[in-house]
């Protein structure tokens, strides 16, 4: 083991550990958001139905971000507890967590791949899609659904890659895929004339590629954490901690996927398919101010979990405060942009007067409290960070299911314009969350770092 490389994570200076760490990781978010972002871009370029399918490929997502979440479940907890094991100097016990982790995401893609070929056709229509899209969500969904196993090796267990503090390398996983994406993407789509089907198929492509990638470091000199044949047998001593701290940003990500569920299914009824598509590109600009904070965040916690494994609580305080401003740094100015220029985004998806202007309207409601998803997510993932599973979900819950989600159905019930009364559930949601889990966090953390200090 390299004990130098690992020892850092306790030693090296707080601000250079998250800078060197989070600006690969951050790097590796955007371009992963690229897989998705690039598809629509040149869908909603394609003659004639670039507006159709565009809106079909944002009825599939609920079940793309199903897929990835349950990749979450397993490594978002997975790797923190490697980490903090690590700081613990228990490395054995690191590996047969990554190790159990591996064979969970392996099983997990198999039944998500048949569960999607099989009901696909049904999910999609329950998910918003009408008659005029139907054709091209199935056309992308049934491909796509091939590739769930890359998925969940290429994000579950690049996760491990960072966790022992080999950002350069996580980001590097990632962007293999995403440039032969956009190399594929306008071969297949515009040259092959494959269209929706196109950039399906470039996308597992891709992601096939980066799965190759991750097993053969993981698996090769480098690593401090090896994955061996003698781990990869289900140990649910090992296993049941990891996906229930996991749960948390499973919660996160597959509510997102009820949340479009239910904004596509109210903004068709009350505003058709034009405001369904304006919500494909306001999800996607939310997507882009969510990811890099989660990259943030993925460079902060393995510094935070190795040193609450190893009881430095100076150093536990230090990365977050650092990690929190940081965060509010970013969110703030990305909240500027939308708020001032919305076309800067918008443009990028389509050229349809219709739907860039409803778009440009719904953008700066819709987005008007993003500005403070520096404190939630800072807060939340360093609860997943110190191991703290219960008050992780519960936040994640609190959010979308308690707060977002009802909110959509009850606010157009008093509103004249039942389309923006859609749009406003998302900042008056992140609003209490926000005051809630400040409320939390603060309380919890300082009891933290006292029985850390005892």
């Amino acid at each position: 083991m390299r004990n130098k490389d690992q020892s850092e994570l306790g030693t090296k200076s707080i601000g250079k550990l998250i800078f060197g760490m989070a600006v690969p990781a951050i790097t590796a978010q955007i371009i992963n958001l690229l897989y998705n972002l690039v598809d629509r871009m040149y869908i909603g370029h394609i003659a004639d139905v670039g507006a159709t399918a565009l809106t079909a490929v944002g009825v599939t997502m609920p079940i793309i971000m199903v897929i990835s979440a349950f990749a979450s479940l397993v490594s978002m907890g997975g790797a923190p507890r490697s980490s903090i094991m690590m700081g613990k100097g228990n490395n054995d016990t690191a590996e047969k967590t990554m190790g159990n982790c591996m064979t969970a995401l392996v099983i997990i893609s198999v039944i998500l791949t048949a569960l999607v070929l099989i009901f696909g056709e049904k999910m999609l229509m329950s998910f918003g899609a009408s008659g005029n899209t139907i054709e091209y969500a199935l056309d992308y969904m049934n491909i796509y659904a091939f590739g769930t196993l890359f998925v969940q090796i290429s994000l579950g267990m690049n996760a491990f890659i960072t966790a022992q503090g080999f950002a350069k390398i996580s980001m590097i996983t990632v962007l293999i895929g995403a440039i032969l994406n956009i190399v594929l993407d306008p071969v297949l789509i515009f040259g092959l004339n494959m269209g929706v089907k196109g950039a399906a198929l470039a996308t597992i492509i891709s992601q096939g590629v980066s799965a190759v990638w991750v097993m053969k470091f993981l698996t090769g000199d480098k690593t401090l954490l090896k994955i061996r044949k003698k781990h990869l047998r289900i140990d649910i001593k090992i296993l049941l901690p990891c996906m229930v701290l996991g749960l948390a940003p499973f919660i996160m990500q597959s509510t997102e996927s009820i949340l479009v569920i239910s904004f596509n299914t109210s903004l068709l009824k009350y505003g058709g398919d034009l405001a369904v598509g304006a919500m494909t590109i306001l999800s996607s600009v939310m997507q882009f101010s969510m990811l890099p904070l989660v990259g943030l965040t993925q460079g902060a916690t393995p510094i935070i979990s190795f040193n609450y494994g190893a009881g430095n609580g100076k150093r536990v305080k230090e990365a977050f405060l650092l990690l929190l401003k940081a965060s509010l740094i970013y969110s703030v100015g990305l909240w500027l942009v939308a708020m001032l220029v919305p076309q800067v985004f918008i443009g990028i998806f389509t050229k349809d007067v219709e739907l860039i202007s409803i778009s440009i309207k719904t953008m700066r409601i819709y987005m008007a409290a993003s500005l403070l998803f520096g404190i939630q997510i800072s807060c939340q993932q360093t609860f997943i960070a110190l191991g703290n599973a219960k008050t992780s979900v519960f936040l994640a819950v609190l959010r979308k299911i308690i707060l977002l989600i009802p909110l959509i159905y009850i606010l157009p019930l008093f509103s004249e314009n039942k389309v923006i009364a859609v749009f406003l559930a998302e900042p008056v949601a992140d609003i209490i969350a926000v005051t809630i889990t400040s409320i939390i966090f603060t309380m919890q953390f300082k009891s933290v770092l006292r029985e850390m200090k005892s």
